[in-house]
This record gives C-alpha cells, sequence and structure tokens, in this order.
C-alpha cells in the first residue's frame, strides 16, 4: 500500500516506517527537522530508511499546509498516519508556544489534506497524559479525559477532538492511539532511558523524580509499531463496535472514529527501570532523588481490552530485553565499546 506518514525522522516513525518498507510498502516521510534535539540523530534516521527506493522523505512543517499538500500529492496515500508533533511534557511548560504552532496548528492542517485525499485510513498519535488527574487505574477509553495537567497533554486531546468532527463530517474512517511511556533503541534524547545511559556511561548523576515511587506503563517501540500495524486494517464504521468488545469499545455512534490504549497494562515502578538499565551497563547510577516536577503523574497504567478485542495482540516485550536492546544500540551508534 502506499503510506504518508508525518514523522518518520522521529523515534516512532521511524520505526514504523522502517516496518512498512520491510513489508513491502511505499512510504512518503514528512518531517520538519526541528532543533528540538540532536538533527544528527534525526538525519541518520532518515538516512537509514533512504537505504529503500520505496521511501521518499519530503522536510517541512507542520504549520505549512503547502508542505503538507506537496507531500499528499506525491504519496497519493491510502493510509495516513499522523506522528509528528511537539513531544515533551516538561517542555511545554517552557516553551507552550511550540505545542500551539505544531500540535494544534499543525494537526489541523493534516486533518485538512486528509479531508481532500479521503484515506482508506487515518491514524492519528495521542498519548496517555491525556487521563491526567484520573486517579482510578487502569485507564481506559471509556474514561473522561477532561483534565490535562500540562498543554501537551491539552494539545493532544484537542486533536483527538479535532479529528472526531473532521470524521463526522467528511466521513474520514480515523484511529487515534493513547500511547504509554515508549522506548526503545533510536529513541529520543530527552526521554529518560537515553538520559540515565549517557548519565550513567559518564559517571554523572542521575535525576531520579518522585523520589522513585512513580510507576510507567512502558511500552517497547517493536510492540508499539506491531499493534499500529495490525490496527492499519481495523478500519472504523460508524457506530460499529467490534465483536467481543461492544461494552467498551470506544467507536462513535456519529462518525467512523475510535480511539484506542496501545499499553501493556503492566507499570513498573521507576527504581526497577534504573535497576534493569544498571544492570544492562554493568555499573551503577549516582541516584539524585527530586520531588515530583509541574505536569508530572505518579502512576500511568493503561487498559488493553480493546487492544486485544480489535487485533488478538498485546505488547509483549519484557522491560530487561527492551532495555537491552536500547543500551545495544546505544553503544554501536555512539562508537562505544
Amino acid at each position: 500500500m502506499r503510506f504518508l506518514i508525518t514523522g518518520t525522522a522521529g523515534f516512532i516513525g521511524f520505526h514504523l516506517a522502517r516496518r512498512l518498507l520491510a513489508d513491502g510498502h511505499a512510504v512518503v516521510g514528512f518531517d520538519g527537522m526541528t532543533d528540538y534535539y540532536d538533527l544528527k540523530l534525526k538525519e541518520a534516521r532518515h538516512a537509514v530508511l533512504s537505504r529503500s527506493n520505496a521511501f521518499k522523505p519530503v522536510i517541512g512543517r507542520l504549520e505549512d499546509p503547502s508542505a503538507l499538500q506537496q507531500a499528499a500529492e506525491l504519496a497519493e496515500p491510502e493510509v495516513i498516519f499522523h506522528l509528528a508533533a511537539q513531544a515533551g511534557v516538561r517542555y511545554s511548560i517552557e516553551n507552550p508556544r511550540a505545542y500551539v504552532d505544531a500540535n494544534l496548528v499543525g494537526s489541523y492542517n493534516l486533518l485538512e489534506v486528509a479531508r481532500q485525499v479521503k484515506p482508506r485510513h487515518l491514524l492519528l498519535a495521542s498519548t496517555s497524559s491525556v487521563y491526567g488527574g484520573n486517579d482510578v487505574m487502569p485507564f481506559r477509553e471509556m474514561d473522561k479525559a477532561d483534565q490535562p495537567l500540562t498543554l501537551y497533554a491539552a494539545t493532544k486531546k484537542a486533536m483527538e477532538v479535532m479529528s472526531h468532527s473532521q470524521s463526522h463530517l467528511w466521513q474520514i474512517p480515523t484511529t487515534c492511539f493513547r500511547f504509554f511511556t515508549v522506548y526503545g533503541p533510536w529513541g529520543r534524547p530527552d526521554m529518560a532511558l537515553f538520559k540515565f545511559v549517557d548519565r550513567i556511561l559518564n559517571a554523572q548523576p542521575i535525576e531520579i523524580y518522585g523520589h522513585g515511587e512513580m510507576r510507567r506503563d512502558f511500552t517497547y517501540v517493536d510492540d508499539l509499531v506491531e499493534a499500529m500495524v495490525r490496527l492499519v486494517d481495523i478500519v472504523p464504521a460508524t457506530g460499529v463496535a467490534a465483536k467481543g468488545a461492544e461494552r467498551f469499545d470506544t467507536i462513535s455512534g456519529v462518525a467512523p472514529w475510535r480511539v484506542v490504549n496501545i499499553a501493556g497494562g503492566k507499570p513498573t515502578g521507576l527504581l526497577d527501570f534504573v535497576e534493569a538499565i544498571e544492570t544492562a551497563l554493568g555499573r551503577p547510577a549516582i541516584r539524585h532523588m527530586l520531588p515530583m516536577q509541574p505536569g508530572d503523574v505518579k502512576e500511568t497504567f493503561g487498559g488493553h481490552e480493546l487492544l486485544e478485542a480489535l487485533t488478538g495482540y498485546l505488547p509483549q516485550t519484557s522491560m530487561e530485553t527492551g532495555v537491552t536492546a536500547f543500551v545495544s544500540w546505544y553503544r554501536d551508534y555512539y562508537g562505544l565499546a
């Protein structure tokens, strides 16, 4: 099939594009190459994808409708994945305007492209952060998600809501994913795993927020990609719940639209995560315990019943396996023994 993917120089977009290319599909990748983090890492990801003749990159910002239009014309996509966004929970407190520009204006521009292209399926990346102040675990898709704690979360929830209205008005089959703490090789330098490995190898202290009492529903990137690929063919139809999921399917009664958690449903303590990193590196961390930061939540725990009902699949990579794979990639990428 022909795919248009936004964010192919990013962590998750790169992995998704590489998987689809390996499966024999054609991919047009759209990315802004912003300097939020090391451009060399983004360029290296695109260089890997460009080894395939079926990959065509388009460099442009989501805020530029003409650039998105160019990508759509090149791709003639049957399926669109929208993964590009201004990421980072804490950075949204420092630079909120970047989130308004990319995640609100940019996502609207992408939705307008989808209205014109009319893909067979539009799939959008959201986040577990939309659950915000909810304190009932696990987080389930049917729960209200109206108490975001950061502008990042608010812009992602707004994207979900905008996509529902567009799906209703223009009959665009749409699925929104809510990701839960994705990690793995080629990850972002601002994420905890990358920072912890870097600092431990350089004998520098790592900052552990919430005094190590936080828990996260970590999802290995290959598991995430497998779930996304399986969902491509699960095209929503207005009011038609998935068999066996009638009680908890989020299918809209007025649009071909649903939202799905992609989570393993197995929260891991932050200190257990650190210990897995120490084991993989073969050296201890210097731990600097700090209080919770603004916008943080103490725990994430995603319900996965809908994902399993739709795809028959659940994330399965163990924390130890995933962390070891990241450490191996990190050593190779930076030429470390």
